[in-house]
């Protein structure tokens, strides 16, 4: 394990913790609160961080491998949330935080088993526009970063 790949899943633990904290800390009624410009939930927005764990960690694990991502766009991952919210509308606060928990350390083991050669490895992203990125910029832009990016938005929405 690398000092880098421990710090990039530190991070990502420290994250999902966050969330998984602020998660257990919401009345049914928060828990069901739409989210602006969005439209999901928080609990169906708190199982879509821990679902979407094993993709950006294979993505992720693409880029390290040297071959480029293909066939994702963001229009994909649009449509990928959607029919996660639909499929999941009725998520118990239990059993998302249970994936959470599940899903971001099986997560983080993944990153900390990369050497600081797969960080580097950079390809094009489909993604990205075929712009080429490193593995590691996959990671943080996506599984490190996700947890983050949505507890934000819980807590804005929820004036917290």
């Amino acid at each position: 394990m690398s000092t880098r790949s421990a710090r990039l899943a530190d991070r990502l633990e420290q994250g999902a913790n966050a969330l998984m904290t602020l998660a257990a800390s919401l009345t049914d009624a928060e828990w069901k609160t739409p989210l602006k410009g969005d439209g999901r939930p928080i609990g169906v927005v708190v199982h879509h961080v821990a679902s979407v764990y094993p993709i950006e960690i294979q993505l992720a694990q693409v880029l390290a491998s040297g071959k480029p991502v293909t066939g994702v766009t963001m229009a994909d991952v649009h449509a990928m949330n959607a029919g996660h919210a639909k499929e999941h509308a009725g998520v118990s606060k239990a059993d998302a935080i249970a994936a959470l928990k599940a899903n971001s350390a099986v997560a983080a083991a993944a990153i900390r088993a990369m050497d600081d050669a797969q960080l580097d490895s950079a390809a094009p992203a489909s993604l990205y526009d075929d712009a080429p990125v490193t593995c590691q910029f996959m990671l943080e832009d996506h599984a490190v970063r996700h947890s983050y990016h949505h507890a934000s938005r819980i807590r804005a929405a929820l004036g917290k």
